[in-house]
């Protein structure tokens, strides 16, 4: 390319103006759709109030609420917070995994802070219609992100509290996920991250689609 052609192109790249407004907003990709099923947002807000009245966040860095248990099990052990996960952690691009398996289908019980509360409702929504396994209430501080990684289930997330600046990242594709009471289908399945870029913590429902596991 010569000089004038190199100069030519960046006054091309200058004059377009970028898209700020779009970014704002929930874009769709097959990895990432916004289901026909809504709640009513200061309602799971006034619950988790009430949730955090009588419980506290568990984990350092990572901080998780259990929404669900093994029948009868009211201890959450580290590995039920995170679970097996997959990610290529160095520049040798291996991908390596971390943590162990959980079974998904065995945590069948909603935990007791929960019962009585707008979050039982939620519960008993997404149970009659899907394959539920662990349900935790996750928040991320501001300015952090999470690893990137795969996980071995497909996940729904309700995001309760967020910003402009809390973005999912999967694959190639980046979103906003507002806090409209909507649910959205995430196939965390394919590489992904969660970054808050904003000022403010982020807060979402995430409950792990229990079908059978596929090898990949």
């Amino acid at each position: 390319m010569t000089l004038q052609a190199a100069s030519q192109q960046m006054q091309t790249f200058i004059e377009r103006q970028p898209d700020t407004e779009s970014v704002a907003h929930f874009k769709p990709c097959p990895e990432i759709q916004r289901l026909d099923l809504k709640f009513d947002l200061e309602q799971l807000r006034a619950a988790l109030h009430q949730v955090l009245g009588v419980s506290a966040w568990q984990g350092e860095g990572f901080y998780a609420l259990p929404m669900t248990q093994r029948p009868g099990d009211t201890h959450a052990s580290a590995n039920d917070l995170s679970g097996r996960y997959y990610l290529r952690p160095d520049d040798s691009y291996r991908e390596c995994a971390r943590e162990d398996v959980v079974d998904e289908s065995a945590f069948s019980e909603l935990a007791h802070a929960f019962r009585a509360t707008y979050f039982e409702q939620v519960y008993n929504e997404l149970t009659q219609r899907y394959p539920i396994g662990r349900m935790r209430i996750l928040m991320k501080e501001p300015l952090t992100s999470n690893s990137w990684h795969r996980d071995p289930e497909p996940r729904i997330h309700i995001p309760v509290y967020t910003n402009p600046g809390s973005l999912f990242i999967v694959n190639h594709h980046v979103t906003h996920l507002p806090a409209d009471g909507h649910a959205y289908f995430t196939d965390t399945r394919a590489y992904h991250t969660a970054v808050n870029g904003g000022e403010t913590n982020r807060v979402h429902i995430v409950a792990a689609l229990a079908y059978p596991p596929r090898e990949c």
